[in-house]
């Protein structure tokens, strides 16, 4: 939350902040149908909060950047996650892994997909955060000058 707020008085901001409530499916297509980037920063994978066949019909060519810090686990996102993945096929959790979700959202026409590969923590994916909108906002680099710094 701090590092957002350092940021956004740069940025045009809307979206939700926080563990307060699930953003609907209606709220998900609102935000990535209208905006030039994106950013989820949560638990478990991202695709697991978005309804697949949904995600797979959008057509969302205005959004040229998405960033994906999920893959944080807890006890708690643990527990959620494997419940529903219980009422999912092999297939559809498959297409849930990193290179499919990133593949997924440059066929409904996003630019560019930044996103984590495996599981991290929140302490974690908040550093990554920070040398993005510092690298990205502050300094004017490309996505690919930054990613290349990340994995530095």
């Amino acid at each position: 939350k701090e590092i957002l707020e350092k940021y956004l008085f740069m940025l045009q901001w809307e979206g939700v902040i926080g563990n307060m409530r699930v953003p609907s499916q209606a709220e998900w297509e609102q935000l990535l149908t209208n905006c030039s980037a994106f950013l989820f920063c949560g638990m478990e994978r991202f695709m697991s909060h978005i309804l697949l066949n949904w995600l797979a019909a959008m057509n969302i060519p205005k959004c040229r950047l998405v960033i994906l810090l999920d893959r944080v686990r807890s006890w708690q996102s643990y527990q959620r996650i494997t419940n529903s993945d219980i009422h999912k096929s092999c297939l559809h959790v498959a297409l849930e892994r990193p290179t499919e979700t990133a593949m997924l959202l440059s066929l409904t026409g996003v630019g560019s997909v930044i996103a984590t590969q495996w599981y991290t923590t929140l302490q974690e994916n908040a550093e990554r955060l920070e040398i993005l909108f510092e690298n990205l906002l502050s300094f004017g680099k490309t996505t690919g000058q930054t990613v290349y710094i990340l994995q530095k």
